[in-house]
């Protein structure tokens, strides 16, 4: 009849069970050969993902700790008393990263403008303040700056090195999800018509050891793979805009060197205002009114029942937290810098890939000891371009242009929709989360490792015819925040835990 002769020693064995059996081997073993390249760059984008996520939350847990131990270690149970202003900011911050609605400059404010209230209470204890004149002495946040110049820098580091950090996290989930969901491929009823005619027909001649031309394989895999060549494109200007961030990553948006010396950025703040406090609570006086003084001997016995005699020492860096990873935010930017390159082109370098495995093809040597889909005999057809247009004239694969893959036109959109996340990224501007979870629970979604198991690293051959903060600064900055005012700090937090005490009675 008109079967495929699907034969194993040479002589016909023309039947439909035969021809079906094979049909089913040659799409497993299309669908393998995709999966197996493929695994290897979701692996690696599912391992950095992991080790970028588990960085950036280690880094706000270090520190939130780094902090609390230096005011525990100087100022004991006073600030444990009072330290719900702060971990309030270090919530806010994780929520943040972690896709909730935070807007961290509005957040950043309102933790300045709290700290603001409590210690203009705290440097004029002998005043009583409604909660109205506190609203009045916020309103005079910018126009004095009590703080110094401190939530300026600190907002515009911590927006743009969060913006920055959590947009790059999500790239590499976007970019796991994408491979999962591309590369669960099931070739049409005429891909694997031509799968079959490629791998299994030169056994009807009798040549059971001949393997397919190179070309003819790269003609086949084209056509198989034609949706997946249109997301070249838009995959290579993803990988271009991740590696924009992750520069930035490195340079002035690197979250590390706004996180690490956040406490003493903070403390030298506080310093700050206990240094202008005079000044500031005058022109808020001429600009709110003169508030009410409370009776002198309930504030002498505030000060002097308190005791408090703690010293503001430096901290030493040696007694940091380190990421259970052990390693640095450069180190991993430098890695998947290197990734990230390599993953350029993967797309439209598959079909060339899966051709050059030896059980899929003879390679570019012996190209006249080949099968052609005849005989034994060079393969003289051209190799046809990449993508579904290209396939009007490939002669090996019937592909209907006209109908594109909606899995991976979704994926396309996808792509670009997180690439311009990532500019807006780069540029400092913070953009939407993007929920992992519900992207990932849509349709032919999986972990893409059906046929084999995962490969832990990610290679492949392209075949197409591409101002930090340190410790140091850090013990510096604190030293001089010692040597300005010592007596006036153990005051201010001597004061700062009565005033805080009868305000939250």
């Amino acid at each position: 009849g008109d079967h495929l002769k699907v034969c194993s020693q040479g002589y016909t064995c023309c039947t439909q069970e035969m021809e079906e059996k094979y049909s089913q081997q040659s799409k497993h073993d299309f669908r393998n050969a995709v999966v197996e390249l493929s695994n290897h760059l979701q692996t690696m984008f599912s391992s950095r993902y992991k080790k970028f996520d588990e960085f950036f939350k280690e880094l706000l847990e270090n520190a939130e700790k780094s902090l609390n131990d230096m005011f525990v270690r100087t100022y004991g149970r006073l600030y444990m008393q009072n330290s719900e202003l702060f971990k309030d900011l270090f919530v806010e911050l994780k929520r943040y990263y972690v896709g909730g609605n935070v807007n961290l400059e509005e957040m950043l404010n309102e933790f300045w403008a709290r700290l603001l209230e409590r210690m203009f209470r705290l440097v004029n204890p002998q005043y009583h303040f409604t909660d109205e004149y506190l609203e009045c002495v916020s309103k005079y946040t910018e126009q004095l700056k009590p703080f110094g110049d401190v939530p300026r820098k600190l907002k515009l580091q911590v927006t743009r090195a969060f913006v920055a950090a959590r947009t790059f996290a999500q790239g590499l989930a976007v970019a796991r999800d994408v491979i999962s969901k591309v590369s669960a491929v099931n070739p049409t009823p005429q891909g694997t018509r031509a799968l079959l005619k490629m791998m299994y027909c030169p056994y009807c001649r009798g040549l059971v050891s001949v393997k397919p031309c190179y070309n003819y394989c790269f003609n086949v895999m084209r056509g198989c793979l034609a949706n997946q060549g249109d997301l070249d494109t838009e995959w290579n200007i993803f990988m271009d805009s991740m590696l924009l961030v992750a520069e930035r990553l490195e340079g002035p948006f690197n979250i590390e060197s706004v996180m690490d010396p956040i406490d003493v950025k903070i403390s030298d703040a506080i310093m700050n205002m206990q240094e202008n406090s005079m000044q500031v609570s005058q022109k808020v006086f001429q600009g709110c009114g003169q508030p009410k003084t409370l009776a002198q001997g309930r504030t002498a016995r505030s000060v002097s029942e308190s005791g408090f005699s703690a010293r503001f020492r430096p901290y030493n860096p040696e007694e940091r937290p380190t990421t259970a990873a052990g390693t640095s935010l450069d180190r991993l930017v430098t890695d998947v810098k290197e990734k990230l390159k390599q993953a350029k082109k993967f797309w439209s370098s598959l079909p060339g890939n899966i051709c050059n495995d030896e059980k899929m093809s003879v390679g570019t040597v012996n190209e006249n000891e080949c099968w052609n889909g005849s005989a034994k005999s060079r393969y003289d057809f051209a190799v046809t371009g990449n993508g579904l247009a290209s396939q009007v004239n490939n002669p090996e694969v019937e592909v209907d242009i006209t109908k594109p893959d909606m899995v991976i036109r979704r994926q396309i959109m996808a792509l670009r929709v997180m690439t311009n996340k990532l500019k807006n990224a780069y540029s400092g501007n913070d953009v939407d989360f993007i929920d992992i979870s519900e992207e990932s629970s849509g349709e032919e979604s999986g972990s893409g490792c059906e046929f084999q198991q995962c490969s832990p690293e990610f290679e492949f051959n392209a075949t197409e015819v591409t101002g930090n903060s340190n410790k140091s600064d850090k013990n510096v900055n604190t030293s001089a925040a010692t040597s300005s005012g010592l007596s006036r700090a153990a005051l201010f937090f001597s004061i700062l835990l009565l005033a805080m005490q009868r305000q939250w009675r």
